[in-house]
């Protein structure tokens, strides 16, 4: 990625999306943040993030947002709750994902979650019946990431926390591996993805190397 790159970022509203903002912001590169409302604009705008509105579900406010002008890499961080009915986790990727081949960005870069595919092994029965209905939309969005042609990456995070980067952030093609990490080191690793062509079609598990949930070997994912 150049200073000249273009990234468009879906769910810069809060949360991962918003430490990738951050990031990108400080390796100067060009933001463009699809935000369903109002809310979080002028922080972002103060940023320098170019804002535009809509909303992930709708496939006219997404392509838009998207085609108007030229794009090097869609970011997607977007994503419900359990208990939302109208599930933005494949839906909302679909739009994006399917605009994104329109646009024929250089590359897609999906946030998933621990849990989704074959890292199910990684989950405990309870949380497994507690996330398994985002489970199974996260799932549908990562296959048809992977199907639709573009150069992809897929990040599943463990369970998130909101503190500072620690700098203990690490990838894993391990589907067994479970833990926490802090949004801001996912957003680290994000932005280093961006940045490598070893990410390139690669199903990655995010965690942070010292809050492993129990003591599983495994070899981490070099990006150099």
């Amino acid at each position: 990625m150049t200073t000249a790159s273009s990234i468009f970022l879906a769910g810069a509203s809060r949360g991962v999306g918003r430490e990738i903002a951050k990031c990108l912001i400080a390796q100067q590169q060009k933001v463009k943040a699809l935000l369903r409302t109002e809310a979080t604009r002028d922080e972002l705008e103060a940023m320098g993030v170019e804002v535009v509105l809509g909303d992930a579900l709708n496939e006219e406010d997404v392509e838009s947002a998207m085609l108007g002008e030229p794009i090097d890499a869609v970011i997607s961080t977007v994503g419900g709750l359990p208990q939302v009915s109208e599930r933005v986790d494949y839906l909302g990727n679909k739009n994006l994902i399917d605009a994104a081949v329109k646009a024929k960005v250089r590359s897609f870069i999906l946030i998933s979650s621990i849990g989704s595919g074959d890292s199910v092994v990684a989950l405990n029965p309870q949380a497994l019946e507690t996330l398994q209905s985002v489970l199974i939309e996260k799932e549908k969005a990562e296959k048809h990431l992977i199907d639709s042609g573009l150069t992809y990456t897929i990040i599943r995070p463990g369970g998130l926390k909101s503190e500072a980067a620690t700098g203990n952030g690490v990838l894993t093609e391990d589907p067994r591996i479970a833990g926490i990490i802090n949004r801001a080191d996912v957003a680290q690793l994000v932005c280093r993805c961006l940045n490598s062509d070893k990410a390139n079609n690669k199903v990655l598990s995010a965690i942070d190397k010292n809050m492993l949930f129990g003591q599983i070997e495994f070899e981490e994912f070099s990006l150099d």
